[in-house]
Order: structure tokens, then C-alpha cells, then sequence
């Protein structure tokens, strides 16, 4: 039996109804049918059910009252889809309010829940297949949709695991359909899947393709088996009822963006879901607020887990690390983490207070907090001073405090004052494991002092060093790993590619001293005082690196290298210096060797617009330090819409050369190069390098750029790293990226072995162009070719586009380019369907600089040598030219490209004759793809098929049928014996019959509902026999016409 999309819901459906959902099928509940469940195609909410559930969860609540909470949520829309979907999520997370008249006449207020988040068995769970929606013309039909108490929560769309065109992404692209013709159905909407069975992706209402991420655990506790179906995993990972619940209520949240006013829906990912949850239970255990549960978690040391602190015990204020790797969501981590335990009953309404060492840091995470404040439900205070600091811990009860470790500061010469005493106090450290934490005599040991019984949890995107006992000393142990590995595995990162110019430049790295850890926790701020300090060591180093020689060197290698990335991929850079000054002569040098890129005066955006880029540095400074520097130096607003600029992929602002702003907990997704110049090591190497990791549409990876020798400090990170248990390296050597590159050359260069394209660089236009179909019918001429280039040429372009700046990769460019160029022609003719992350992000522009006719971008047509069709493509001149042209495998390529799309026509209209094309097309094409005929005989075969589609559609005319009788005539003639029996001109009566009749009984649901489906079956059988239609033949014919009336009706409904 052939594997089919119906086979994919009837396993998703078998997982639902293990897991205590009742399953329904769309038609036998439609509009109409004896088990109805609403009143008209549009309504999405099963409002009986919703009723009932109102009613169940809210016993003490009147009648009318329960009315109004229902008309609440029925009349939930606004013009705004996302902001509808983020009311509706409130009142689903909060519940309905309503007012009542008490009995004593005073006025109550209440919430009305719509869920039962504390008790799983009290709500009613469904999984309904082929839930048709009409709103307005548009007929649709999602997959699954997962229903709570009648509240449509989740639309699953699946795709036949065994049809090479139907991907998981062309079920995103479905859903995106769905959003806009059947809005309704996504007012309710909590999450999206789609599948095709193997793969599978979860995403929210506003995520783009990239983030539609992967599923990876079931309980949390270590990965599926590798074996497992990744649709299993997630439908039993996430839909498991309590497991559901949990994250409706906990793990889904909005961001409002502030600067382009766009919403985002956010839900966690596996892996923040679970760590948060064995965070929660760890801090309860910590503060000694709650029972402690002895349950002991497997450890699956590596790539990801979460469970149990190792000598955790209760109440000894330690609840432990959460190490997940930069870039992967740690700051969601951390506000998933505050709302679930400011709603934990064990805490009995905490103190939270998030703790970071950076005033730059505090403000981007507090931002972060107070965007999404709902899911708290209370608005996070900053501390702007001791006094303030003081006054907030001194509550009762409550709270989210933001603050820095520096603010836990005693008055000069005095020992830091116990400001509260409670346990349900919990400090959340932000990057735990910076050298402040010191017990002895620094800044932590004031921490506990003025809070003598909080319990402390720490988030880090970096491990924690084997030597460093400070850190466990006042967080624990890990609770939770996600590392470089599985980041990139899971795609919410990208791997990042280390590359030296050190010797490229001929720079004497032994000239450079060694760096201390003294030397490196310099930052931009102090600058000046710790200079003097280090002044020799200081002044030795800054005067080296600072050199003009050497700034003017790297400033030139700098703009050819960043241009050739730019050739290969779009994107941004960032140049890390190692003082302001040198940010400033690197800009200068820059400016020079490119005039047109230098920063407008006050960043004024409308001059920088006609740019094609911009330079910028952006720096802290004062009016001490000079009229060169000052236009370098912004306030904090003007730097605020400096980083949203940078962020946005569109905006000219290109390069920005930084000292230490911006290296840590800055966020632009469309950086993919990082130019480090400046002394870095351990945690700060490891979070300013992964600036670049952050997933963007296409990006194959990011790249750090190393003018100073960081390899050594790079080696360190990675021995950090593996000791902790991580998997993966912090940076991949660009070698491994230009050996891959090397060897996909090879394997394409031997596939287009015997073809000679040297005119590529030095011929014409018009050589160039006749090189493309040339080139194109060597590749088709080898066994499986077509499949073969493509794959190696998709996997080239990536490599290439990872070292596009080496000397490797600029030797290999024209040859890249050209397969490029026949790669598109190839994927053209296709026409399948690619995945996003097999469509290449690499050489866009190279490739269409070099195929650029005189006349313009070619197409398929211009390229194999004929004129683009404006006539039918059927017309005898044109298969003539076809069969005339000196490129025979492209000739039978585009012929079978133009028959496939006449048919794809057709199949909207006439079912019996797409489906006999269909078949003689396929087979046609599978003998010429075995090699069993050949070429010139396959063209014979095609021309032929042609022809016989031309005459089909004027047999029509013939008969005097028009397209819809014509259609309803080749239904009833599909059986060559009923053509004998009653003769083509009884056929024709019917045919007209049946179109008259059948298009005045069709409404536009009719196919979903089973009665009137049932009706119209009764009446075309009952023409059939009243025509005397030979009585073995009735039931096939009655299937084909009704089959034929379906796709018909779809048409009729628009006209």
C-alpha cells in the first residue's frame, strides 16, 4: 500500500486518542448532520461544549453571568489578527471578567475560566480531522484541529512523508493561506504544526519559517529515541494533556517590538520549557518553602538536559544553573522562569530580583520583562539607586526587581544591612559566573548579607569553569544544558566559522603580549583609570595594535574581505577594537579607501538612505575627549535608535566598529561577520563571537574574523566547554569550510567533465548565455544528473558562501557562478517545491551579475534559445521549434515543464482528462529518466502527447459542449464499454443534463456535508438510469461524476 497523507492523520489521530482525546471527523459534525456540533461553516468554536465547560468550572458564577463570558469570547476579534489572538490568550490565561448582582444588591466582580489548568480530567479534549471553515468564497479544510472545551487551540497541517513535492514547508505555506482566507479559525489559535509525518515543526501565529522549530523530548528528561517519527514526539511531547496546559499557561507570551509596532508570539522551545520546570521545582527545594520531592532524574550527560541539582538539599538556598548556549533564547528563558514561580503556590507570592553587572545589560533585560510584563502579571521595577534598591526589598510580599551587583553596595567603611530576611526571596543572576562573585570580601558576599536567606539561581549562555568554585558555591550545580551543538542541530543557532588573517597580513602575533584576566575586565567605562594602573603593560599593547601602519593594513583587508562576503551572502559586521582611539583611526582609514561610506552628519537617515553602506563606531565618551571624537559620541537615545537601525537587515548602516558596546546581550539576527582586533577571552570571547549566531532566513553560519591571535583563547573556551559536558566547538576553522568547498568543486567539475566553459569569463554576452543550455543538456546526458548537480551545487554554494573572502574561494568564483547559472535553469524546469534551508543563500548577486542578458534577467525559454510562448503552447510552430532545437534533453525538459503546467490547468476543470495526461506524462517521463528510450524518441512521445491534449479540448467544440459539459462528457465516457453501449450522442444529453441540474442543487458546502451529498448522489444516479446508462457502470460512473462536480462547484461558488 502506497503511503499517503490520510495515513500521516490517521497515525497523528491514533497518538491524540492514546493520549485521552476523543476524536471527531469534520463531515459527520458539519452543519446539517444528525451530530452537528455548530450552526454554519464559519463558526470555529464548538460553543455547546464551551458552554458546558463555563458552566463546569464555574459553578458560583449566575447564568447570565456565564452568558456574558461566553459572548465575550465569540466576540473576541478585532481588525488586528495578532492583537485579537493575544486578547483571546489572556482571557484563555486569566479567565473571562464578569459582573453580577449579589442577592444583597451589591455588585461582584469575577473571573469566568474558561480551562481547568490545575486539574486536566475537568476539561473536555478533542481532535476533530477535516474541519471545513468557509468564510466569504473561501472553502477551506485544515487537517486536524485540536480542540479544549470547544476552543479550537491548534490547527495541524501534514504533508505525504513519500511525495517528494509536499514538505513540511509547503504545510507552512498552506497555514499562511488559512491565516488570511479563514481568519476566524486563528482568533483561538495557541499553536501551529506541520508535518509530513517524518519531520515535523511547532510554531506560533506570527513565527516566520525559521522559527518553526523542532520538538525533541517527550518528557524532558533526555532526547526521543533517534528512531522515534518527530511528529510522535511532538504531538505526544506537547499535546499530552497536563504537558499542554502547562504551556498555554506558562510558556506563551507576547513582545510588544516598540519600534516597528509589530506583535510577536513567542512559545518556548523544548528545551526552555523543561528547564524552566526543573528550575521551579529546584527553587522551591532551595528556599524550603515546599515539600522536596526525592524523585531522582537520569542525567544523559552532553547535549541536552534537564532535572535534578547533584547535593542539592532542601532549604540550602542553591537552585542551580541553567547553561544554554548563547543565542538560544536565554532572556525568554529567564521571564518563562519568573512568571512560572511568581505563580507558584509553594512561594507564596516571592520577591524576584534579577541581577546583572552591567548597567547596559540591566536595561536590555528589563526592557525584555517590561514588554512582556502580562505573562507576569505585574510590571518589573528598575532600582536606579541604593535608596531605591533598599526600599523595594523591604516589602512584604511581591515584586520583580532589576537591578546591578554594584547597588549592594554598605555606606564607606560599614558592613552591609540585612534588608529582609524572608525565604521567598529569589535572586536570578544574569550570566552567573563573572568575576564579582566573591565570597569572601566583594560584591556577593554584600548580596547575602543583605538578603541572608534568598535562594539564587544563575542563567548563562557559557559554562561555568571546572575551577571555579565561587560560582557553585552560591548557585549549585547545572540543572539544565543546551549546548552549541544541539543549538545548531535544533537551528536556533548557526554554527560559527573561525578564520585568521594574522599571517594573511603578515602580522607578528609573538610581538603581542600575553593577555591576563586583569587585562581583559577592562571595559569602555573605565578606560582611563585602569590605564594608569597598567600603564606600561596598557601602553606596550595599545601602542602596538594601535600602529597607523598596521590600522591602515587591516583597514584595507578589511573592506576587500567584507565585499566579498557581500558578493556571497547580505549582511552586517561588527569590528571589535581594543580602545576608542583605535576605533577611531580604523574608521578614518576606512573612510579613505571608501569615501562613499562614511556616517552622515547626526546620523541623519535620510542622507544615509542613497547609501549603499555605512560606517559607523559607536562608543561612550565626553566633551573631554576632543573635536575629532565627538562625532562618534551619542547619548543613550541616539545609540538606542543607532541598534535598531543596525537590527534592521534593510538599512544602509552596515559596519560598526565597537570597543565592548554591544558585545554582550545585543541581538541583530542579520550580523554575520565579526572582525575581532581586540585582547578577549574565556566567557567574554565566547559571548561577544557569538554576536554572530543568530538564526536569519537563509544564513548558513556567522564568522569571526581574527587580526589579533585568539585561536589560543578560542582553544581554552572549547576545553571549558567539553569539560562541562557540552558537545560541539564554540568556532568551526574556515578550512573545514574551504576543504568542503574543494571537494563539492571537484565532484561538480567531474559531472561537467568534457565540457568546456572557459568563455564563461572571457566570452560575450551572447557566448556566455549560449554556454547556460549547452552546459545544461551535458548535465542531463549523465545518469541522475539533473538530481546529482543540484545537490552538490546547493552544497558548494554554502560552503562557499562560509569562506567567500579566502583566496581558495575567489579561485574557485567563476566556476561556482557558472553552475550556479545551470543549477537555476535546472530547478526552473522542475518546478519542485525546495525547502527553505536547501535554497541557497549563496552568490544571489555573483550569479545574476553573470547571467544578466543585455536585454535583461534571461528566462528558461531565452535560455534554451526560444522566444517565451504568448500563443498557445500547443500551436504547431512552437512544438516544431521544440522539436528543432540543438539541445535534445532540454528540449524534452521544457516540453515536459509546459505539459505539466497545461495539466495542473486542466486539473482544476477536468478531473477525468488530468488524470489520463497525468498518467501518460509520468510514464512517458519514467522510461525517458531510466534511460529505456531515448532522447529524440521521448520529444517523439511529448510532441505527441501534445497533440492529443490540443485535440481534446477541441473534441469539445466539436460536440458542441462547452468546458463544463465537455467536462461532465468525459466523466461518463471514462469507461470505454458505456461509450459502445449509448453511443457519444446520448452521452452528450446526459452530460448537458447533468451540468444544469447539478449546478442548481450545489451550495458551497455541500461537499462537507454528508445529507447534501447524499441528495445529489440520488439525483445523478437517477439521471444515469432515467438515460438507460448500462446498471454495472452506474456506481463507478456516479463516484467519477460527483468527483468531477466537486472541482466544478469550487469554480461556480467564485462566478
Amino acid at each position: 500500500m502506497s503511503l499517503n497523507e490520510s495515513i500521516v492523520e490517521d497515525a497523528a489521530l491514533t497518538w491524540f486518542g492514546e493520549l485521552g482525546y476523543a476524536i471527531g471527523h469534520g463531515p459527520h459534525m458539519a452543519p446539517g448532520e444528525p451530530a452537528a456540533e455548530r450552526d454554519s461553516f464559519g463558526d470555529v468554536v464548538l460553543v455547546g461544549r464551551l458552554r458546558d465547560a463555563i458552566l463546569r468550572l464555574n459553578p458560583t458564577i449566575p447564568e447570565e453571568a456565564r452568558e456574558d463570558a461566553l459572548r465575550k469570547v465569540l466576540r473576541v476579534g478585532t481588525p488586528s489578527p495578532t492583537q485579537t489572538n493575544r486578547n483571546f490568550h489572556a482571557l484563555l490565561r486569566d479567565g473571562v471578567l464578569v459582573e453580577y448582582r449579589r442577592a444583597d444588591g451589591s455588585i461582584a466582580g469575577d473571573h469566568a475560566r474558561l480551562v481547568d489548568f490545575d486539574n486536566a480530567k475537568n476539561n473536555d479534549w478533542l481532535a476533530v480531522n477535516q474541519f471545513t471553515v468557509i468564510e466569504g468564497q473561501n472553502n477551506r479544510r485544515p487537517d486536524i484541529v485540536v480542540f479544549v472545551n470547544g476552543l479550537p487551540l491548534a490547527v495541524i497541517e501534514l504533508k505525504n512523508a513519500a511525495d517528494e513535492d509536499a514538505t513540511i514547508w509547503s504545510a507552512f505555506n498552506q497555514l499562511q493561506t488559512y491565516k488570511q482566507q479563514i481568519g476566524g479559525l486563528f482568533h483561538y489559535n495557541e499553536v501551529l504544526v506541520v508535518s509530513d509525518g517524518m519531520n515535523a515543526r511547532i510554531g506560533s501565529l506570527t513565527a516566520n519559517q525559521e522559527w518553526f522549530k523542532v520538538w525533541r523530548t517527550i518528557d524532558g528528561e533526555g532526547d526521543a529515541p533517534k528512531t522515534a517519527l518527530e511528529l510522535e514526539v511532538l504531538v505526544r511531547g506537547v499535546f499530552e494533556p497536563r504537558r499542554f496546559l502547562d504551556l498555554l499557561q506558562h510558556f506563551i507570551v507576547f513582545e510588544e517590538d516598540t519600534d516597528s509596532d509589530r506583535l510577536h508570539k513567542i512559545i518556548a522551545g523544548y528545551h526552555q520549557f523543561h528547564a524552566v520546570n526543573a528550575a521551579v521545582e529546584e527553587t522551591v527545594r532551595a528556599s524550603g518553602m515546599g515539600m522536596a520531592d526525592n524523585r531522582h532524574f537520569h542525567q544523559d550527560l552532553g547535549a541536552y538536559w534537564a532535572g535534578r541539582m547533584h547535593g542539592g538539599k532542601p532549604g540550602d538556598r542553591r537552585a542551580g544553573v541553567v547553561w544554554h548556549t548563547q543565542g538560544s533564547g536565554k532572556s525568554f528563558s529567564m521571564l518563562f522562569y519568573a512568571a512560572r514561580i511568581v505563580r507558584h503556590p509553594a512561594m507564596q507570592n516571592p520577591t524576584l530580583v534579577l541581577l546583572t553587572d552591567r548597567n547596559d545589560l540591566d536595561d536590555q533585560l528589563f526592557g525584555q520583562f517590561q514588554r512582556c510584563h502580562e505573562l507576569l502579571r505585574q510590571m518589573p521595577v528598575q532600582a536606579d539607586s541604593r535608596e531605591r534598591l533598599r526600599e523595594l526589598l523591604q516589602v512584604a510580599s511581591g515584586g520583580v526587581v532589576f537591578t546591578t551587583i554594584q547597588k549592594f553596595m554598605p555606606e564607606k567603611g560599614e558592613k552591609m544591612p540585612a534588608l529582609s530576611s524572608r525565604r521567598n526571596i529569589v535572586v536570578i543572576a544574569d550570566e552567573a559566573h563573572r568575576s564579582q562573585y566573591d565570597l569572601i570580601d566583594g560584591l556577593a558576599r554584600n548580596l547575602r548579607d543583605a538578603l541572608p536567606n534568598a535562594s539564587f539561581i544563575g542563567f548563562t549562555g557559557t559554562p561555568i569553569e571546572k575551577n571555579d568554585a565561587n560560582t557553585r558555591a552560591i548557585f549549585g550545580d547545572y540543572i539544565s544544558i543546551y549546548d552549541i551543538q544541539r543549538a545548531v542541530a535544533d537551528k536556533a543557532t548557526v554554527p560559527i566559522y573561525y578564520e585568521s588573517r594574522i599571517a594573511k597580513l603578515a602580522l607578528n602575533q609573538a610581538a603581542l603580549p600575553k593577555i591576563d584576566e586583569e587585562f581583559d575586565e577592562i571595559t569602555e567605562g573605565e578606560e582611563e583609570d585602569k590605564k594608569q594602573k597598567l600603564k606600561s603593560k596598557w601602553a606596550a599593547l595599545e601602542a602596538l595594535v594601535g600602529d597607523p601602519k598596521r590600522v591602515a593594513l587591516i583597514a584595507a583587508d578589511l573592506v576587500q574581505h567584507y565585499e566579498r562576503r557581500l558578493e556571497a551572502m547580505d549582511g552586517k559586521a561588527m569590528v571589535v577594537c581594543m580602545s576608542r582611539r583605535i576605533c577611531v583611526d580604523l574608521y578614518n582609514a576606512i573612510i579613505k579607501l571608501r569615501p562613499d561610506w562614511v556616517s552622515a552628519k547626526d546620523d541623519d537617515i535620510e542622507a544615509e538612505k542613497k547609501q549603499a553602506c555605512v560606517v559607523k563606531i559607536v562608543m561612550t565618551g565626553s566633551a573631554d575627549d576632543g573635536p575629532d571624537w565627538q562625532q562618534h559620541i551619542r547619548n543613550k537615545q541616539r545609540r538606542r535608535e543607532l541598534a535598531n537601525r543596525f537590527k534592521d537587515s534593510k538599512d544602509p548602516f552596515r559596519i560598526v566598529i565597537v570597543r565592548d558596546m554591544w558585545l554582550t546581550g545585543f541581538d541583530a539576527p542579520c550580523l554575520h561577520t565579526m572582525y575581532a582586533d581586540k585582547p578577549m577571552r574565556s566567557h567574554g570571547l565566547m559571548q561577544a563571537i557569538a554576536r554572530v549566531n543568530r538564526v536569519f532566513r537563509d544564513k548558513p553560519g556567522g564568522l569571526v574574523v581574527d587580526y589579533l591571535g585568539l585561536a589560543d583563547q578560542l582553544k581554552h573556551a572549547l576545553a571549558t566547554y567539553t569539560e562541562s559536558g557540552g558537545q560541539g566547538n564554540p568556532s568551526i576553522d574556515t578550512a573545514q569550510a574551504i576543504a568542503a568547498m574543494q571537494e563539492k568543486h571537484e565532484v561538480a567539475c567531474a559531472i561537467m567533465h568534457g565540457f568546456n566553459w572557459d568563455k564563461w569569463t572571457t566570452g560575450t554576452s551572447a557566448e556566455r548565455l549560449g554556454l547556460i543550455p549547452a552546459g545544461w543538456e551535458h548535465v542531463l546526458q549523465q545518469e541522475d544528473g539533473r538530481q546529482r548537480f543540484m545537490q552538490v551545487v546547493t552544497d558548494l554554494s554554502r560552503a562557499f558562501a562560509l569562506c567567500a573572502a579566502t583566496d581558495e574561494a575567489i579561485g574557485l568564483r567563476d566556476d561556482i557562478a557558472f553552475f550556479q547559472a545551470i543549477k537555476a535553469q535546472l530547478a526552473k524546469t522542475s518546478g519542485t517545491q525546495r525547502p527553505p534551508e536547501e535554497i541557497d543563500a549563496a552568490i544571489r548577486q555573483l550569479v545574476s551579475k553573470a547571467i544578466m542578458a543585455d536585454e535583461g534577467i534571461i528566462d528558461v525559454f531565452t535560455a534554451a534559445g526560444l522566444k517565451k510562448p504568448d500563443i498557445s503552447i500547443l500551436s504547431d510552430q512552437f512544438l516544431a521549434e521544440v522539436r528543432g532545437l540543438k539541445h535534445k534533453n532540454v528540449a524534452a525538459e521544457l516540453l515536459a515543464k509546459l505539459l505539466k503546467d497545461e495539466i495542473k490547468l486542466r486539473s482544476v476543470r477536468n478531473l477525468v482528462q488530468s488524470r489520463q495526461f497525468s498518467e501518460m506524462l509520468k510514464s512517458t517521463l519514467n522510461a525517458y529518466h531510466n534511460r529505456a528510450i531515448a532522447t529524440q524518441e521521448v520529444i517523439e512521445e511529448l510532441i505527441k502527447l501534445a497533440k492529443e491534449m490540443d485535440a481534446a479540448t477541441k473534441r469539445g467544440k466539436d460536440l458542441g459542449l462547452n468546458e463544463d459539459e465537455i467536462a461532465f462528457y468525459d466523466a461518463l465516457a471514462a469507461n470505454e464499454s458505456a461509450v459502445q453501449a449509448m453511443g457519444s450522442a446520448e452521452l452528450r444529453v446526459i452530460a448537458t443534463e447533468l451540468v444544469t441540474q447539478v449546478r442548481k442543487s450545489v451550495t458551497i458546502d455541500w461537499t462537507v456535508r454528508e445529507s447534501a451529498r447524499a441528495r445529489i448522489k440520488v439525483m445523478v444516479k437517477r439521471i444515469l438510469k432515467k438515460h438507460g446508462y448500462p446498471p454495472d457502470l452506474q456506481e463507478e460512473a456516479t463516484k467519477t461524476v460527483l468527483a468531477q462536480a466537486e472541482l466544478l462547484s469550487a469554480i461556480w461558488s467564485v462566478a
